[in-house]
C-alpha cells in the first residue's frame, strides 16, 4: 500500500491550499482516508476522514473551513484547507487503515504566517 501526498506550501494567514493524496495497492473505493496533522512537539491529530460513500467527519477545530473529498476512479483523495490562520502550521499526512494496519503518506508541509 503506498500513499503519494503532495500539494502543500506556505500562505499566509486567509489563504487556502490544496492536499491531494493518491493510494495504491488498495481497493481504494471501500476503504475511509482519513488526514491527520501533527504540529512541532504536539501529537498527531486527526482532521478530516472521508468513508468510501463520500460523506465526512471533521474535527471540532476545522470549523467548516476545510473539506475533504475523493475520487474513486482516480484512487485519490483531497483535502481543500481555507481561512488559514497560523495554528494550522503543521505536516499533513493521509491515511488509511486497511488489513488491520495504518499505512501513512509521507506527509506534506503546511506553513501559514501572520
Amino acid at each position: 500500500v503506498q500513499l503519494q501526498a503532495s500539494g502543500g506550501g506556505a500562505v499566509q494567514a486567509g489563504g487556502s491550499l490544496r492536499l491531494s493524496c493518491k493510494a495504491s495497492g488498495i481497493n481504494f473505493s471501500i476503504y475511509s482516508m482519513a488526514w491527520y496533522r501533527q504540529a512541532p512537539g504536539k501529537e498527531r491529530e486527526l482532521v478530516a476522514n472521508i468513508n468510501a460513500d463520500g460523506s465526512a467527519n471533521y474535527a471540532d477545530f476545522v470549523a467548516g473551513r476545510f473539506t475533504t473529498s475523493r475520487d474513486n476512479a482516480r484512487r485519490t483523495v483531497w483535502l481543500h484547507l481555507n481561512t488559514l490562520k497560523p495554528e494550522d502550521t503543521a505536516t499533513y499526512y493521509c491515511n488509511v487503515r486497511a488489513y488491520s494496519r495504518d499505512f501513512w503518506g509521507r506527509g506534506t508541509q503546511v506553513t501559514v504566517s501572520s
